[in-house]
């Protein structure tokens, strides 16, 4: 069940698709535009997650999403590989959002509907694990949810999350760690911890 989350994602994986975002965004620089629509079928849920989770508003995130995207094409020509393109595209998200949260200086509770959005929407997850999967998600804290969605949905490394979140890379593990073995726990019925 954990495979849903991405889990077992395997190194070679992993650089298989830093491989193919850099690509994509070398070549969006160059004006692209069909690499700019693979890197966003690529990318939208991973940076619509982080500013979902980071804004807790639903509107709010899709328009940070479309922000971020827009700032993609815009800095794209300037972009030099240099260590994960998601972990950049990531910050990208982070930084809009916190922008946005200093404008507004509002924040309201992240609903169930919101959340649903999150896990991956790929075709090999039946709707009834999905629904298991987002119901034991909503019993994690906000930051253990975060933290694993980015390592689960993203396939960010646990030291690129770290700086991203701006956290020490034992409190990731550990946060990380703990959130797995609760949502294990959830995920078999058992009562949480």
């Amino acid at each position: 069940m954990l495979t849903l989350l991405g889990v077992q994602t395997t190194q070679e994986g992993m650089e298989h698709r830093d491989q193919e975002l850099e690509l994509l965004l070398c070549r969006v620089g160059q004006g692209d535009r069909e690499a700019f629509s693979r890197l966003y079928s690529l990318t939208r849920g991973p940076v619509y997650a982080l500013a979902l989770s980071l804004l807790r508003d639903a509107q709010e995130a899709q328009d940070v999403a479309q922000d971020v995207f827009v700032r993609v094409w815009e800095s794209a020509p300037s972009y030099r590989p240099q260590g994960s393109p998601m972990a950049w595209l990531l910050t990208v998200a982070r930084n809009v959002a916190r922008s946005r949260l200093r404008q507004s200086g509002r924040q309201v509770l992240l609903g169930e509907e919101e959340w649903n959005a999150i896990p991956a929407q790929t075709p090999d997850v039946s709707p009834e694990d999905r629904q298991v999967l987002q119901e034991a998600l909503a019993e994690l804290g906000a930051e253990d949810r975060r933290i694993i969605l980015l390592h689960a949905a993203a396939g960010l490394k646990h030291r690129e999350i770290a700086q991203l979140l701006e956290l020490p890379l034992s409190t990731v593990l550990s946060k990380y760690h703990r959130g797995l073995k609760k949502l294990k726990a959830l995920m078999k019925g058992e009562s949480g911890q």
